[in-house]
């Protein structure tokens, strides 16, 4: 049998997409196509249904307002202000302000919901040295307590509207991560330290802490955004006044207490924040 011609193959191809002869699209009559669609339509109906319904299972036993399982939550991880362009890289000139102005608005656009009357609207004073435990169904809204901004003294951008960024002091904002039903230090206060990461130590000489260095135990627990829907976290402010100028420095502020994890070198966050700083003149 000779080679078929271009012609004949293309007949043959016009016939297998439809045979006049036999009523056929590729090879099925319409009977056929239609049996296989309907499988098709009943097996992913059943598949949809299927998913569906363990999803439907899934949801009904979780709880919107606090996850079931907390044993392996890891310890809380730690992020600073200001944060620009994506890096925790602080560097300007004191004498430029254009230099260290980017660094004053995201302070001061970060601070806006502590700022006093806010506070005072929404949330309640509480009393120190204890946990603010709330023993009521989960689904209540919960009390939060006051954080003034005013609190944080000579970073609060109140008494000094550069953070110290126009004298060569800059102010760096410190928080926690938050955890649902987390009491950091379990009983006993989580205090902030700060130091020089790599390098000689004697390039920082002083640092203030506002109101202090330790985190006060009344702002915990968190009970999550459903229900403690004003609650604002905790700061501590730390300003670096006693440092060397025109030199970048490798630091590592970090959280001390009970339960805390600060050593882990594969991860820059957890319990401690490392970052540079470079003020220049």
């Amino acid at each position: 049998m000779g080679k078929k011609t271009r012609g004949e193959r293309i007949k043959e191809f016009k016939t297998f997409i439809w045979n006049p002869d036999t009523r056929e699209c590729l090879g099925r009559t319409a009977r056929s196509w239609s049996l296989i669609l309907l499988f098709y339509i009943a097996l992913y109906t059943f598949l949809a249904g299927m998913f569906i319904f363990c999803m439907y299972v899934v949801l009904i036993t979780l709880s919107p307002y606090t996850p079931r399982y907390r044993d392996r939550v890891a310890p809380p991880g730690v992020t600073i202000r200001p944060y620009i362009k994506q890096a925790y890289n602080i560097a300007f000139r004191v004498s430029q302000p254009s230099s260290w102005q980017p660094y004053v608005e995201n302070l001061e656009q970060f601070l806006k919901e502590y700022d006093d009357k806010v506070q005072e609207a929404r949330n309640i004073p509480c009393t120190p040295g204890s946990y603010f435990v709330q023993d009521s169904d989960e689904t209540v809204v919960k009390k939060a307590c006051q954080f003034k901004r005013s609190q944080l003294m000579k970073c609060s951008g109140v008494q000094d509207q550069t953070f110290g960024y126009s004298q060569g002091q800059p102010c760096i904002l410190l928080k926690m991560n938050r955890i649902i039903g987390y009491q950091p230090g379990y009983g006993t206060p989580i205090t902030v330290s700060c130091k020089i990461q790599r390098g000689d130590q004697s390039h920082l000489q002083s640092v203030d802490y506002f109101p202090s260095e330790t985190f006060e135990p009344m702002y915990f627990p968190y009970y999550g955004k459903l229900t403690h829907v004003n609650y604002t976290q905790p700061l501590v402010a730390i300003q670096f006044t006693g440092m060397t100028r025109n030199q970048t420095l490798d630091l590592q502020c970090q959280l001390n207490g009970k339960g805390i994890i600060n050593t882990v070198n594969n991860d820059r966050f957890l319990g401690r924040i490392i970052f540079t700083l470079t003020v220049n003149s």
